[in-house]
């Protein structure tokens, strides 16, 4: 703890600025010297300050190239006496999003690793392979430190494996979300060597499907270096991560004691583990992993768990058809009756999910989006209420009218046999799409199956009894708790993410598909007790009083979205950026200028509740589209345009800045190639964050530039978007663009513009802009800084 207090006590660390580049290398490198004075005999520790410069492109974000120029990693090894052919990796970043203390992400990380290294030098024992220790100091600028490590470092060809540690909340557990690729050993490793262990493939799925908006530098040592590993994040509260309230005192010291005894016992394994050494031999074949309840990890070979899924699926399907088609001479009709039950299931859900995203469509058109942020329980109220009414309604409707007078204990029956086979279909096909989540369907078909072969003849004798109903939910218990445990899971990291989605996703569209999916796979083995039961008005007009009521207090906007609270504050997100615009017509002459604070709330929103507060920021400032500009003339420092639409940000006119240290942009040639083709070189100097956004015109093309691999890559929308940053003292940055170009084009062939970004120092806040944060209200989290943006045609 004392090691994250005095990380965070720095302040702010944005690449590039004295407190990143400086007082966290100067303190980083203190601690470190102080543990190698304190290391017995058995190791060796060597330090080395690495500063690169380099360049690539990333499919992130819709895609766009980062280049980097003498960003900071702080790299010791930890080794055996006589040295080690072999290392495993533990990588964090020192550095924080501009105007946030950055504990959970990644300060408290680094305050581990460096207690585990303190610990590792102190034992008499020796290590088998040398264990590298990365405080990488440019992660938030999308993973270029890690980039610069594994690509340029000679330690890094000696790396085998590795361990990130991140952060997509602040404290509570740290989850497994990523492993491999491939290389179960490593989830094996995890398995016998974590002493409190929380991991997920479900987890880690859902993060490469790429539906949430965040990347690590996993993605990095893998694309880049060929190197497996296991990602790791604290998920807990993310509702403050990347905010002021990042803070080191909410950080549980049980939250770190917690990672520091899993990655300490992780590490010390495999550094004396025979397969690290071979680990490319161990390479072949992905792993079904998951935790129960947080007491021990089960995982097992994703190709047993193949074979597993299919016998399972198979004895359901065996036994379904044992029963639809016994006896011979009512096979029809059994499967009349079957295939309706099981298209009534289907109708019933399908009629579930329309009839809750209505309501959420409607909540979110009248301005009540998010409701539930800060009251999670307003969403199961709203959402979950209706999602059970509903689904009981047409069961009960189906019941009374198209069952009438018809058995209740075969319809019983017959609606446990639909939704197995719903799962059992399920389980199949996700198995057939090589899912290792999979699992999931293997527990909804198995455990139930079993439960009904038990329980069989009691209820053929004497139906739904009291012995049938606490037997039936005995064989329930393990695939619901399971269930449970996983949707908690989810919702704590999905329910912070709505507040941080950009504009263009309907939050409670989203989250009312979830509460729905849920609902119906907690319901799906309980729809026969509908038809079991005598009546199911009393359960219907207590979901639907629960959910009237909420809908009325939630229109009546009762639920502010957004809270202060000291101890749990859950505030929005807003980006103001001072911005002076200018643009420049073929000849190099100003054809337009303007200036005004650039205004984007990071969720559904928008700024209606800002304006309350601040009323000169209203719909009459919506911010205009340059059309002819790239990313439409606006500053954006990453390539997320995507994610707001123009309709849902604003510009309020402001006066001119002028930074004293302002960006030097200079024409160095141009030059005819071969093949109709014009080389363009450029020399740019100006704050460590710029961005660069280029648009070939209408003819020409962008076929290479001296950038990432040489191949340009387009972001979505079809400009091309590139990242800089640099640490202190670097060089100009000097590049160039290759264009085929028609032989007329007298409008020019391609657009270009800069933007300057001005994170820390001087620069950073102009008079306007602080009195424009002021004057938010104390339930937002409003990050800004000055930037300039020229456009230039050539």
């Amino acid at each position: 703890r004392g090691y994250l207090d005095n990380i965070t006590a720095i302040g702010p660390r944005t690449v590039g600025s004295p407190e990143n580049e400086v007082l966290a290398v100067n303190y980083l490198l203190e601690q470190i010297r102080a543990i190698e004075r304190e290391s017995t005999d058995a190791h060796k520790i060597s330090v080395d300050i690495q500063r690169p410069t380099g360049s690539f492109s990333i499919d992130f974000l819709g895609g766009f190239t980062s280049y980097y120029a003498n960003i900071t990693n702080v790299i010791v090894k930890l080794e055996p006496r006589n040295g080690a052919e072999h290392a495993v990796l533990s990588n964090c970043h020192f550095d924080s999003v501009p105007n946030t203390p950055g504990a959970s992400d990644d300060a408290v990380s680094c305050a581990v690793m460096l207690e585990i290294l303190n610990t590792l030098s102190k034992s008499s024992e020796p290590l088998q392979h040398a264990v590298i220790f990365l405080f990488n100091g440019a992660e938030e600028n999308i993973l270029q430190a890690s980039h610069g490590f594994i690509t340029q470092h000679e330690w890094a060809k000696s790396i085998r494996a590795f361990i990130n540690l991140e952060a997509a909340g602040v404290g509570g557990k740290e989850l497994v979300f990523q492993t491999g690729p491939e290389n179960p050993w490593l989830v094996q490793a995890y398995v016998v060597a974590a002493k409190h262990p929380f991991a997920s493939v479900v987890a880690q799925e859902i993060f490469q499907s790429g539906i949430i908006p965040a990347d690590t530098d996993f993605r990095i040592y893998r694309d880049f270096g060929n190197v497996p590993g296991i990602d790791l994040a604290f998920i807990e509260n993310g509702y403050i991560y990347h905010t002021e309230y990042d803070t080191s005192d909410r950080i549980l010291t049980d939250s770190i004691q917690r990672a520091g005894d899993n990655i300490l016992a992780v590490l010390k394994y495999l550094a004396t583990s025979d397969k690290l050494a071979k680990s490319y031999e161990y390479r072949h074949g992905n792993v079904v992993f998951f935790d129960v309840l947080g007491l021990f990890v089960l995982a097992y070979p994703a190709r047993v768990g193949t074979i597993m899924n299919y016998i399972t699926a198979a004895i359901a399907f065996l036994y379904l058809s044992k029963k639809v088609l016994q006896p011979k001479t009512r096979a029809i009709h059994n499967l009349k009756k079957f295939f309706t039950a099981f298209g009534l299931t289907l109708m019933s859900w399908v009629c579930t999910l329309v009839t809750v995203l209505i309501v959420a469509v409607f909540v979110s058109v009248i301005g009540r989006s998010l409701s539930w942020y800060t009251h999670f329980y307003v969403s199961v109220f709203l959402y979950g209420t209706a999602a059970a009414a509903k689904l009981i309604l047409v069961h009960t409707l189906a019941k009374k009218f198209f069952y009438k007078n018809m058995n209740e204990q075969y319809l019983g029956d017959i609606f446990f046999d639909a939704s197995l086979m719903i799962w059992s279909i399920a389980l199949t096909v996700i198995t057939q799409m090589g899912l290792c989540s999979a699992f999931i369907c293997t527990l909804w078909v198995a455990f139930p199956l079993l439960a009904k072969l038990m329980i069989h003849k009691e209820f053929s004798q004497k139906g739904a009894t009291v012995k049938f109903v606490m037997m039936y939910m005995l064989g329930m218990f393990v695939p619901y708790l399971y269930m449970m445990y996983l949707s908690w899971t989810v919702f704590e990291m999905f329910t912070p993410i709505m507040g941080r989605s950009g504009s263009e996703i309907l939050p409670d569209v989203v989250l009312a598909g979830f509460i729905v999916v849920i609902t119906m796979i907690l319901s799906s083995y309980f729809i026969n007790f509908i038809y079991l039961v005598k009546s199911t008005k009393t359960t219907l007009i207590t979901l639907t009083t629960v959910f009237v009521v909420t809908l009325i207090l939630v229109c009546s906007g009762i639920f502010f979205p957004y809270s202060s609270d000291a101890d749990n504050p859950k505030p929005k997100r807003v980006f103001l950026q001072h911005t002076s615009r200018r643009f420049h017509d073929l000849d190099g002459n100003v054809v337009k200028s303007d200036s005004g604070i650039w205004i984007n709330g990071f969720d559904y929103n928008g700024i209606s509740h800002i304006t309350p507060h601040v009323p000169e920021i209203n719909d009459t400032i919506r911010t205009p589209c340059e059309e002819q500009a790239p990313f439409c003339g606006l500053p954006w420092i990453l390539p997320v345009h995507f994610m707001f639409r123009l309709v849902k940000n604003w510009y309020l006119p402001a006066p001119e800045i002028f930074p004293r240290s302002p960006i030097h942009f200079k024409v160095l040639s141009k030059e005819l190639m071969p093949w109709n083709s014009v080389r363009l070189s450029f020399e740019v100097s100006g704050p460590s964050h710029m961005s660069l956004y280029v648009r070939p015109h209408e003819g020409s093309a962008l076929s290479t530039w001296s950038l990432g691999d040489g191949m340009p890559v387009a972001s979505l929308g079809g400009d091309y978007f590139v990242f800089y940053s640099r640490g202190l003292q670097a060089t100009p940055w000097h590049f160039w663009v290759e264009l085929t170009a028609p032989e007329k084009h007298s409008d020019g062939i391609v657009s270009l513009a800069i933007a300057a970004h001005y994170f820390f120092g001087e620069d950073q806040k102009s008079p306007q802009l602080c009195a424009l944060l002021e004057r938010f209200p104390n339930w937002t989290f409003s990050s800004g800084w000055s930037c300039t943006y020229d456009l230039f045609v050539f």
